[in-house]
């Protein structure tokens, strides 16, 4: 055969390709450049608190108490949004992870289903300061606990968990169905299968999980105005490890104004000439928080996965 008498493409083809090439570049470009945004726009937060807060924080303002006459501190504010956080993750992720795996592994599609689907994404953008009242008529005054941490943990808990659940359920679902036939046929159990292959294989969409949760934890303040109360604390007895005692900071049965609540409650309410330096200081230590928080649970979740899947 010669090379004259070879198929050529078609002039249409060849100029479908060259489109479909540009179109590629064009299309990365574009998620280059907002990925370069958002980085830009988290870079300039950082920049501007970090600038801001320059002269204020110390470890006097780290762990001091708040003052109205001087600068004081925000210690009691930092342990009371570490407490929430430890508080509510403890009750929203685990109950998050078995409803995942009970929606991806056991429950068959059907339309109570997707019924369960359609609240979950429901209560998930319900507005914060409409579950805040709900916490408020639920936990403070049916229940007549007053403001408490375990009121706004569970106020949170409201549109964390179906979040929580919604994402571990989508974990799940990504992990290939080739990864449970091989478990199942080399003898496994279902149970077993989703304990030691699949919820292994989901760790870093289920840390994602976690992190969107926690951050919503950290920021919030409409919800916790209303459950967990918003007076200063000040003074706590860390040596005072009675639960059930209101005046220790470990008992959940307390007031627990957040660094977010403080920080809205001094904007908004604040007098006097250390507001700014507060609220500037403040808002720096609440990002920090949330940068280590975030950056050590995405390392966590790496040990972990190579940890049970020995890769």
């Amino acid at each position: 055969m010669t090379t004259s008498s070879l198929p050529r493409p078609s002039l249409r083809g060849a100029a479908s390709s060259r489109r479909a090439v540009l179109v590629d570049r064009i299309a990365t470009g574009l998620l280059w450049a907002a990925g370069a945004f958002v980085l830009v726009i988290l870079g300039a937060i950082i920049l501007h608190f970090a600038i801001t807060s320059a002269g204020v924080i110390s470890p006097s303002f780290i762990f001091g108490n708040p003052s109205s006459t001087s600068l004081g501190g925000v210690g009691p504010l930092l342990w009371n949004s570490v407490y929430m956080l430890v508080l509510t993750m403890l009750i929203s992720v685990p109950l998050g992870i078995l409803a995942g795996i009970y929606m991806s592994e056991y429950a068959s599609e059907g339309r109570v289903t997707n019924a369960i689907r359609f609240a979950e994404e429901a209560i998930s953008s319900v507005p914060s300061i409409v579950v805040g009242l709900f916490g408020l008529i639920a936990f403070v005054d049916v229940a007549h606990w007053g403001f408490t941490a375990l009121g706004g943990a569970l106020a949170l808990t409201i549109f964390n968990l179906p979040l929580m659940s919604r994402l571990a359920e989508q974990a799940l679902r990504a992990v290939p169905a080739d990864e449970r036939a091989g478990s199942l046929a080399l003898g496994a159990t279902k149970w077993q299968t989703i304990r030691h292959v699949v919820v292994p294989l989901a760790i870093p969409g289920i840390v994602t999980g976690v992190i969107l949760t926690a951050g919503r934890v950290f920021g919030e303040a409409a919800a916790l105005l209303f459950t967990a109360g918003l007076s200063t604390p000040t003074g706590y007895n860390f040596a005072n490890l009675n639960i059930a005692d209101p005046r220790s900071p470990w008992s959940p049965f307390r007031p627990a104004t957040t660094l977010s609540v403080y920080i809205w409650n001094i904007n908004s309410e604040g007098i006097g000439q250390y507001v700014k330096q507060i609220a500037d200081g403040a808002s720096a230590i609440l990002l920090a928080m949330v940068l280590i928080f975030n950056l050590g649970a995405r390392l966590f979740g790496r040990i972990l996965t190579r940890r049970l899947t020995a890769a």
